[in-house]
């Protein structure tokens, strides 16, 4: 999907993306991903349990949408990581750390007041195809 004009990525497999934004935007090789929740693509709900649980699946969410834009996982160049705790960090890192293998992305993890549909973390990432 590389090319030298903005392409909105789309895909069912991830929660589908609210009207004001698009899942992904690939631009020059690179995909830009807006953040994702631990939102179960089909059945719309928060996943339930720990911040780990929710860290997987948002994660799993992006993975999805970086696979629909040619890219994967192991092409991420960054993270942003959205908490509502930083007491829940290390049990989200957790969950990161599984997901991630060496060398892992560059990332910044930031502590806000609140995040959508009430979560507790939301991430987004820039990879490569």
């Amino acid at each position: 999907m590389a090319s030298s004009e903005r392409q909105a990525v789309v895909t069912k497999e991830a929660p589908g993306p609210y009207p004001a934004l698009s899942q992904a935007v690939v631009h020059n090789g690179l995909v830009f991903c807006s953040g994702s929740i631990g939102m179960d693509p089909a059945t719309n709900t928060i996943a339930e349990g720990t911040i780990a649980e929710r860290t997987t699946q948002a994660l799993t969410n992006l993975s999805k949408v970086l696979q629909a834009a040619g890219s994967g996982s192991d092409k991420v160049l960054k993270v942003m990581i959205y908490v509502t705790s930083m007491d829940d960090v290390p049990l989200m890192n957790e969950a990161y750390n599984k997901f991630f293998a060496e060398p892992r992305p560059a990332r910044a993890c930031i502590c806000v007041k609140a995040l959508a549909r009430g979560t507790d973390v939301e991430m987004e990432c820039t990879g490569f195809i």
